[in-house]
């Protein structure tokens, strides 16, 4: 064999070799692009192909029954608050292998990570009862004799624990305002919304709603962070503040509002109504009915797909994720398969009630 039969058959073994250790790089250690996590309590975390909308990935680790969801920035990492074990799990997003569990405290919830991406926020409930509690009407004396919620952070990356705040009873949503300098949290007992300094955990002020209606569980921030919506699940309301936290507009919603979300443009927010089973339309100016379309059976959490063409949402008494077309609001489909869905996130991370901004 000349030289130069040599060396085209030793270039061929060269590009075939690269191209099986990107083939294998990119499908055992590269980050997931285009795929939506699921949180499910009984104890599952699904990763979903957003271009076919199918489960790819499943895991299912003993004594982990997640709810609360996030995914950092970069893509590598995504973590899930365990109701059941009082901790916060974290997974290496390439096969969803747990790389640590951190014991945080009673009934971890919600969680989030800061506008900055190096922080992750918990919440968790030190004197309440495992699972979901049972709904009420307003502070009972078991919640004022209650310990407060509290709300730790850890740094992303080495887990390293940072502040921890003492909040309201049954802090919930967390959300940050678009400067970075302030964190909010729905106190579902007290009908507050919590306002603390970002950086040092320190308590500043209490927003009280109690005129406008029982329950704060969702919080966001508009995209222009020009102000704020909240949904109140016992009296089923939508409400808008300013950047100030003064009260806008509250209008009623459908049945046992939960998850909340602005579109990228800040013109609409999307409610899904739990117990109605409705995901509802708001002009996010006005708060006027824009729309509604069923979903399915206590659908909590959803989100956009990157391309905000479409939304996912999570049902958890009908262990399916809807698929709804952003922009008609018609179905797109269902995935089946899913043990009592919680939480549900994309990577790229994209809006939706537990994702952007």
């Amino acid at each position: 064999m000349d030289s130069r039969k040599i060396g085209f058959w030793f270039s061929v073994v060269i590009v075939l070799t690269f191209a099986v250790a990107t083939l294998l790089w990119t499908h055992y250690l590269g980050v997931p692009t285009n795929v939506a996590y699921v949180s499910e309590e009984e104890g599952g975390v699904s990763v979903i192909d957003l271009s076919t909308l199918k489960v790819i990935r499943r895991v299912q680790p003993s004594d982990i029954a997640p709810r609360g969801l996030a995914v950092t920035y970069d893509g590598r990492y995504i973590i899930t608050s365990n109701k059941n074990t009082s901790d916060v799990a974290v997974f290496s997003t390439p096969r969803l292998s747990l790389v640590r569990r951190i014991h945080i405290g009673d009934n971890p919830e919600f969680i989030k990570i800061d506008l900055a991406g190096d922080r992750l926020f918990a919440t968790f409930e030190p004197g309440s009862q495992h699972g979901t509690p049972a709904v009420k009407t307003g502070v009972s004396a078991d919640d004022q004799n209650e310990p407060p919620a509290q709300i730790a952070s850890f740094h992303v990356g080495d887990w390293a624990l940072g502040s921890v705040s003492s909040a309201g009873q049954e802090t919930e949503g967390i959300e940050f305002s678009r400067d970075g300098k302030l964190m909010l949290v729905a106190n579902e007992s007290q009908d507050t919304i919590g306002i603390f300094a970002e950086v040092t955990g320190t308590h500043l002020r209490d927003v009280d709603l109690k005129s406008y209606g029982i329950r704060p569980r969702g919080v966001r921030v508009s995209p222009q962070g020009n102000g704020y919506a909240v949904t109140m699940e016992t009296s089923g309301t939508l409400l808008t503040m300013d950047q100030n936290f003064n009260v806008i507009k509250a209008v009623p919603t459908a049945a046992k509002p939960y998850g909340l979300a602005f579109d990228r443009a800040g013109k609409r927010i999307f409610v899904s109504a739990a117990l109605a089973g409705k995901l509802q339309v708001f002009s996010a100016d006005s708060l006027q009915l824009l729309a509604e379309m069923p979903t399915g059976k206590r659908c909590w959490h959803f989100t956009f797909t990157p391309d905000d063409s479409k939304i996912l949402i999570a049902c958890g008494r009908s262990n399916n994720v809807v698929v709804i077309d952003a922009n008609s609001y018609k179905p797109v489909g269902t995935i089946e398969g899913f043990k009592l869905p919680w939480g549900i996130v994309t990577y790229p991370r994209s809006y939706g009630s537990l994702g952007l901004p």
